[in-house]
């Protein structure tokens, strides 16, 4: 058995907004948005597909502090666990100028360490969601889309499935790299939309 995880970031999919199709979900398990998305495009996606929609915010996603996306499951700062599968979210990213969801290397750190004891509770993680991406591992040489160390040391440390981020549009250069691998870790790019599909979690069996 496996889990189908259609993954969004940063563009609105016209295949599933404008020219949306039943049978291009039918197969999807879990909706998840690494950030900066429109709040419609998301509850469009919950209301028709009904599929579970989860969701980190992007730090252009200041809008979602009054109004988020009805239906949807933010699982920012939060171990959420939806169809055995242990989610672990992280939004935002480097902080450049004093927007919403934006973060010092120190401040993620911070909320890193909050998630320790909900980590524990869970037996640990099988997926990372995060805005922006790891150091090193999918970010871009410009400092607002560079990515944090501390992402590096967790993922070292709870060793998930997968690594899946957004921030990075593959717009910026034709040959980003969608899925690359950090020692054994899969990293998924989601620009747009990007379907991960993982084994069933033993753990959770």
């Amino acid at each position: 058995m496996a889990t189908n995880i259609l993954l969004l970031s940063d563009v609105e999919s016209p295949a599933l907004w404008d020219y949306y199709q039943p049978d291009r979900v039918a197969n999807v398990d879990i909706i998840v948005s690494c950030g900066d998305l429109k709040r419609e495009y998301l509850e469009f996606l919950v209301t028709l597909s009904n599929k579970p929609v989860l969701y980190v915010p992007g730090n252009h996603d200041t809008g979602y502090v009054r109004n988020p996306p009805e239906g949807c499951e933010c699982i920012d700062g939060t171990v959420y666990t939806c169809k055995g599968v242990r989610f672990l979210g992280l939004g935002g990213c480097k902080r450049y100028s004093q927007g919403e969801y934006q973060y010092s290397e120190e401040e993620m750190r911070k909320r890193i360490r909050k998630l320790r004891k909900p980590i524990r509770k869970a037996g640990g993680v099988d997926i990372i969601v995060t805005h922006a991406p790891m150091t090193g591992c999918g970010d871009a040489e410009d400092y607002a889309h560079r990515g944090f160390d501390c992402f590096v040391t967790l993922a070292e440390e709870l060793h998930p499935l997968a690594f899946c981020h957004g921030h990075v549009h593959r717009s910026y250069a034709w040959n980003t790299p969608r899925a690359q691998e950090y020692k054994g870790i899969p990293v998924i790019n989601a620009y747009e939309r990007y379907l991960l599909t993982i084994p069933d979690p033993v753990a959770n069996l």
